[in-house]
C-alpha cells in the first residue's frame, strides 16, 4: 500500500491542476476550443515526471524501470479518472450548454451525447498517460 500512496497523491494533485486549468479556460470561454486541451498533456506529463522522480529519490536501490512505469501509469490514471468525473459533472450539471458549444466549435455540431464525449476525454487521458510515462521513463532508466 505504501508504494501506491505516492502515485495516488500525485494523481490527485495533477487532477486538481487539470481541473483548475479547465476552469480558468472556462472563465474566458476558451474551454470550448479543443486546441487548449493540448496543454493538458504538459500538465499530466509534469505530474507523472515528479511522481517518478520522487519515487526514484525515495527508493534509489529498489527503483527499476517497471517500478517507475507503474508509478507513472497509476499517477496518470488517477488524474485522468478524477478529471473525467469532473468533466462529466461539469457538462451535465454545471454548464449544460457546454457540450453543444464544444461540438459546434469542433465540427459545426456533430451529433454526439455526453457519454461518448466523456469516453473520448477518458481515452485521451489514458493515451496521454501511457505516452508520457514511456517517454519520461527514458530519462530514468539505467
Amino acid at each position: 500500500m505504501k508504494s501506491l500512496s505516492l502515485p495516488i497523491r500525485y494523481g490527485l494533485v495533477t487532477s486538481a491542476v487539470l481541473i483548475a486549468y479547465f476552469l480558468v479556460l472556462a472563465l474566458f470561454n476558451n474551454h470550448i476550443h479543443p486546441v487548449f486541451s493540448f496543454f493538458n498533456a504538459v500538465i499530466a506529463a509534469c505530474g507523472i515526471f515528479e511522481a517518478i522522480r520522487l519515487n526514484k529519490l525515495e527508493n534509489p536501490e529498489a527503483f527499476s524501470y517497471g517500478e517507475g512505469f507503474k508509478t507513472g501509469i497509476i499517477t496518470g490514471f488517477v488524474a485522468t479518472l478524477l478529471f473525467t468525473i469532473f468533466f462529466l459533472f461539469y457538462a451535465t450539471e454545471f454548464n449544460k450548454e457546454f457540450l453543444p458549444e464544444l461540438l459546434k466549435a469542433i465540427r459545426g455540431g456533430l451529433d454526439a451525447d455526453v457519454g461518448m464525449i466523456t469516453f473520448v476525454v477518458f481515452i485521451m487521458g489514458v493515451a496521454t498517460t501511457v505516452i508520457s510515462t514511456l517517454t519520461i521513463m527514458q530519462l530514468f532508466k539505467k
